[in-house]
């Protein structure tokens, strides 16, 4: 019995060991203090400052992202060059963060269930599911604004279509092992022999209002009537089938883009306002069953969602031409990005809690035994300071993974005039309450019939 003692202190010591180089590296993660400086260029709208800040901060002996976490560097990149109006920066960003989120999902589909008990913070970033979908909604964009709409509809056919990202996102939660038909849940229960594992969430969103009409105006603009007729369809679609996320009315530009009267010329504006959530760490304990007391309040970080208020509450266009204003309206919201976010991510947030907490049983168990041996062989005075000494190394391990992208805005708006034909001087006003807080100004716009005239706008405070 003595070598089985000693083999399972000697365990011990391996698991503060490894937690304690575990703390190390974690100790390399980025913290969200290092985004200040870039986050202060975004909160001021000087998004190519924000740009070069990301660039210089690569440039570190400590880069702002680490080679771990080059899916946030592309998707943060990619999205203030495409504020910026650097659109093909942006497109060539936005499609290094999509390649490497296509890896990280087919590396993920060969990983063994024990990767379940690796500490998220040390692997490979894989990316969300919002991520990778709005990745193409602004990559189309970027395309738009380089006249390229057959580009930009290759990027929402990405989604839209049969077996695309949004007809595969429900499907590819709803985990069921293919022999035992078990649940995620089930089947960690049975490989752990831990009971009391919570129930995995199934994803509900399936449609994206957005990127539908997007697709509906960009088939307009290449004279496809019917392919537009079967997207402008799916907007509406999408919110009967997603009312969680839209329970807000179809806005009535939806309807009136896809019905311009004959002799003129429809001009479309989109705005996105506001920061979308993005992950903090929340510690919460909780009691385990096990011999030294000291053991038995475990401590598990979890990454959970935490929203960033806008101060906009309205956006007003007005369109001029010769110093007359044609007509104002507002802007209507057709979708709360941040909703969907948050949907999105109920999945993977209940697989996270499900890894950390098969991780600190196993961790808190493999610490118990060992200071229960060393108790036997030593006294009860050396079990306590092996089980205070495991259970600080093994606190010191555990950080919640926060990696995201931290500039995705948090609702898009959408409008339109129908127009003669002509140059516009458009300003877009945002508004906190009764107050214009930003104007933009766009002079010389020109409004052609029988094209796509969209203008787009961004404010995300």
């Amino acid at each position: 019995m003595e070598p089985a003692r000693n083999a399972k202190i000697k365990a011990a010591i391996r698991i503060i060991k490894a937690s304690f180089l575990a703390f190390l590296v974690l100790s390399c993660a980025t913290s969200s203090k290092a985004f200040n400086e870039i986050d202060a260029s975004v909160g001021s709208a000087d998004f190519a400052a924000a740009v070069d800040k990301i660039v210089r901060g690569q440039q570190r002996r400590k880069p702002i992202y680490n080679e771990k976490n080059s899916i946030s560097l592309f998707m943060d990149k990619g999205l203030l060059e495409h504020y910026a109006g650097d659109f093909k920066a942006s497109s060539e960003s936005l499609q290094n963060a999509e390649r490497l989120i296509e890896e990280a999902y087919t590396r993920s589909i060969s990983e063994g269930f024990f990767s379940y008990i690796l500490n998220d913070n040390s692997k490979v970033y894989p990316g969300e599911d919002f991520e990778d979908i709005y990745i193409n909604v602004f990559n189309s964009l970027n395309y738009y604004n380089r006249n390229d709409l057959e580009g930009a509809l290759v990027e929402i056919r990405k989604l839209s279509q049969s077996s695309g990202k949004l007809d595969m996102l429900a499907r590819r939660h709803e985990f069921r092992d293919p022999e035992s038909g078990a649940t995620l849940s089930e089947r960690a229960q049975k490989e752990t022999g831990i009971s009391g594992l919570p129930e995995t969430k199934s994803v509900n969103f399936s449609n994206s209002a957005l990127a539908r009409f997007l697709g509906a105006i960009f088939y307009q603009g290449i004279g496809n009537t019917d392919s537009a007729r079967i997207e402008f369809d799916q907007v509406s679609r999408a919110f009967r089938t997603n009312e969680s996320i839209y329970p807000h009315p179809v806005p009535a530009a939806v309807e009136a883009a896809r019905n311009i009267p004959a002799g003129k010329a429809r001009l479309n504006v989109i705005s996105f306002t506001g920061l979308s959530p993005i992950k903090e760490e929340q510690q919460i304990t909780h009691f385990l069953p096990f011999r030294h007391p000291i053991l038995q309040s475990a401590k598990f970080k979890l990454p959970v969602l935490v929203g960033r208020a806008s101060i906009i509450s309205k956006i007003e266009i007005i369109a001029e031409r010769e110093g007359i204003t044609e007509q104002a309206f507002n802007l209507e919201l057709l979708e709360d990005i941040g909703a969907i976010i948050k949907e999105t991510y109920n999945n993977r947030f209940s697989r996270i809690l499900i890894k950390t907490y098969i991780r600190t049983i196993i961790k808190y168990t493999v610490a118990d035994i060992a200071a229960m041996e060393m108790a036997r062989q030593y006294g009860e005075l050396r079990g306590l300071l092996v089980a205070a000494a495991a259970r600080t190394a093994l606190d010191s391990s555990e950080r919640a993974d926060i990696r995201m992208s931290r500039f995705l805005p948090n609702k898009a708006f959408i409008g339109g005039i129908n127009l003669d034909p002509g140059t516009y001087t458009v300003y877009i006003n945002y508004y906190h309450g009764n107050t214009i807080i930003a104007r933009e100004v766009r002079p010389d716009i020109i409004v052609n019939i029988n094209r796509l005239n969209l203008l787009q706008s961004v404010n995300l405070r």
